[in-house]
């Protein structure tokens, strides 16, 4: 299955009781605006899950480790989503929170999923509607296919240094280690490269061609992705998909679990190595 979605494509699927759509609006300066954008307007049918509680565990490595397999495919089951059905995911920035929905469904044996290309916006711009109803579906059962694979610890990252080609997603002024908002150091794990997510999308805020993103990731090394939280990175993985190449590898813990040791960090635009 193709991992994105156009809007035409889901705006003629609005009826289709197999379809589940899922907001994950969610902004790191603001964790209750997501939920308050929700409320007030979203596609019909969504149903709404936070990165926050939903997308996120309590216990593990860095701000928003992965949930247990078995809790999360709960929380699917009681908001009315089965292993019988499509899960359509949408935000407002790109798919760059989708995203984390993605993997994680994908990673626990479920390949209906898509993300919306170009998420609430590009549905806003196309004109279709809206609503402030909150769906109420059956309770259905999602039995997962294992649990989250394709991810390193901290320990792992640092024997992988200089053997991968690792990508940090978040934004060139946090690699450059010139701001940090919300984790304890600032800079960047030595040798990785910045490839901050929006540098994915087009200005219209739908993903690049496939064969843009390919010139802009394709490597003989394995790659590793990471960002602040394990989240926005997995738009890194997303646009790999998209462009036909190999699924990286997630950091789970990202920034915010590397920074919280005493581990090597470089900062400014050049990569560093590995010490």
């Amino acid at each position: 299955m193709r991992p994105l979605i156009s809007v035409p494509d889901l705006a003629n699927r609005l009826e289709d009781p197999s379809v589940r759509i899922v907001d994950t609006r969610w902004y790191l300066s603001d964790l209750g605006q997501g939920r308050r954008e929700y409320d007030a307007a979203h596609i019909p049918g969504a149903i709404y899950l936070d990165v926050e509680t939903e997308l996120s565990g309590r216990d593990g490595p860095g701000r928003h480790p992965l949930p247990d397999p078995a809790t999360f495919a709960g929380q699917l089951g009681e908001v009315g989503i089965g292993n019988q059905h499509h899960v359509v995911a949408y935000d407002s920035v790109g798919g760059a929170v989708a995203a984390r929905l993605w993997w994680m469904l994908r990673h626990l044996g479920h390949g209906s999923v898509q993300v919306l290309d170009g998420g609430w916006p590009s549905w806003l711009n196309a004109g279709h509607p809206t609503t402030s109803l909150v769906p109420e579906f059956p309770l259905a059962v999602f039995v997962p296919d294992g649990g989250f694979s394709g991810t390193v610890s901290a320990d792992q990252m640092a024997g992988l240094l200089g053997k991968v080609r690792l990508i940090d997603a978040r934004a060139g002024e946090r690699y450059r280690g010139e701001i940090e908002p919300v984790d304890p150091k600032a800079g960047h794990i030595p040798t990785a490269v910045s490839h901050p997510y929006d540098t994915n999308l087009a200005a219209d805020g739908t993903f690049l061609d496939e064969t843009l993103l390919r010139k802009r990731y394709e490597t003989t090394k394995p790659v590793v992705a990471h960002c602040g939280s394990g989240v926005n990175a997995c738009h890194t993985l997303l646009a790999h998909v998209v462009a036909g190449l190999p699924e990286p590898l997630l950091y789970e813990g990202s920034w915010s679990d590397w920074s919280s040791a005493d581990r090597p960090i470089a900062v400014g635009p050049d990569p560093g190595v590995a010490l």
